[in-house]
């Protein structure tokens, strides 16, 4: 059996077995960034296309007005052949409406829907299985309402999909089952190990990036690309994190090695690290130079399930209990890292900026700039995320400036090579 769980943000795709009440996963496989949130930015930006608007001339707000409307939209579609996509005084004065067909929906979706059938491919591939071996394909997740997305199902797993099963209700209906296999109440069924705790590893600012969330089913796998974060790195540390707080400090460590790479200059090196947990608990890192495909491998014994239930409470209730502190730090942290990013480049190119930009243009970058130096220092998370977007938003012309430039140099050193080249053939 396979399930199909296309939500709001995030699609999984897990093959089944189901044999005298034990259920195991054979194989899963998804995307954790793809859900009804890009289902809706897709149909936004077609709409957007179709009347001859450019969406990055439109503010936060306005952008927020397109998308809600495009998911009303969405939804419609799921229930008729066409609806009216109409978003009133979107910037205090204009209006703009138009005529959306089901088929215009169904094209907007294609590319996404077909990077869920990809993942439906693989995770049959890992399961060995063919598409004739699975009895059934039920669909869960409120995205799967839309026709075309079930249409799909049925085209590649050559049969109708199962939707007997309330899509939004499908979790919460699991979840009460689990509860019940756990207490005792259901003697009948069986459910594989899962992860007790996230697994991850500490990233750069003392953050926690989560590889494998709580409760995964066993066996599985993830993994996430890297950069460096500095020029002439040659190794990455990696310190393998078992817990449900933010920051890398409140978490468990598992294990602790370095994983070399070739040196490239800053965020050009590619690293893959991939944790996998096979079904007897052994948790194995892999981490890979992509350039030169070199792995390193380390593996981390039964620690990665085998743990004591009443530590597994503790921390999932100090991660209830700090979870406003956590999050604003770790919001801070990662605006800091913006910031400490964005503030040098913004005076590299401030003397160039005079040359190309009014005086009051520039003037407002410094002060911008100096906005963002005064949030760093008071501490806040939301008024320095607020600080980098707005220096942000007032380098974009620089930006593209700079860019322009870098082109036309790039341009002019080719023209004078190939220049050379042929005077040196005379």
């Amino acid at each position: 059996m396979a399930v199909y769980d296309l939500g709001g943000g995030t699609f999984d795709l897990s093959i089944l077995e189901m044999q005298d009440g034990v259920f195991q996963v054979l194989a899963t496989k998804g995307d954790t960034r793809l859900g009804g949130d890009d289902l809706d930015r897709a149909l936004c930006d077609w709409f957007l296309r179709e009347h001859g608007m450019d969406g990055g001339d439109l503010t936060a707000g306005s952008r927020v007005k397109f998308l809600t409307e495009a998911e009303r939209v969405k939804r419609m579609l799921s229930e008729r052949e066409e609806e009216t996509f109409r978003v009133p005084f979107y910037d205090g004065s204009r209006s703009v409406e138009g005529l959306v067909k089901r088929a215009d929906l169904d094209a907007a979706a294609r590319p996404l829907i077909e990077r869920t059938l990809v993942c439906c491919r693989q995770a049959l591939a890992d399961a060995r299985l063919g598409f004739g071996d699975l009895d059934a394909v039920v669909l869960v997740g409120g995205s799967t309402r839309l026709l075309a997305v079930r249409e799909a199902v049925a085209a590649l797993f050559g049969k109708a999909p199962d939707v007997g099963q309330h899509p939004d209700e499908a979790v919460a209906l699991g979840a009460t089952i689990q509860a019940g296999v756990l207490s005792g109440a259901l003697r009948k069924m069986v459910l594989l190990d899962v992860t007790p705790l996230s697994l991850g590893i500490e990233t750069f600012g003392g953050l926690m990036n989560v590889l494998i969330p709580r409760n995964t089913t066993i066996p599985c796998k993830a993994g996430e690309m890297f950069t460096n974060a500095a020029a002439g790195q040659r190794s990455m540390s990696i310190r393998v994190l078992q817990g449900e707080r933010e920051m890398a400090r409140d978490n468990w460590e598992l294990g602790f090695f370095e994983a070399p790479f070739d040196s490239a200059p800053k965020g050009q090196a590619r690293v893959g690290v991939q944790f996998r947990i096979d079904e007897n608990g052994i948790l194995e890192v892999l981490v890979r130079d992509v350039t030169t495909g070199a792995d390193t491998v380390v593996e981390i014994r039964s620690a990665a399930v085998d743990v004591d239930d009443s530590r597994v409470e503790q921390m999932v209730s100090e991660s209830v209990d700090y979870a406003f502190e956590d999050m604003a730090e770790r919001v801070f942290t990662e605006a800091r890292l913006k910031a400490e990013e964005l503030l040098p480049a913004v005076e590299a190119a401030l003397e160039f900026a005079a040359t190309v930009l009014p005086a009051q243009e520039v003037a407002r970058i410094r002060a911008t700039a100096d906005e963002v130096r005064a949030a760093v220092a008071g501490g806040l998370p939301n008024p320095l995320k607020t600080a980098v977007q707005r220096l942000d938003q007032a380098t974009e012309i620089l930006a593209a400036l700079l860019v322009e430039r870098a082109m036309d140099q790039a341009l002019e050193r080719r023209i004078g090579s190939t220049g050379l080249a042929a005077e040196s053939g005379d």
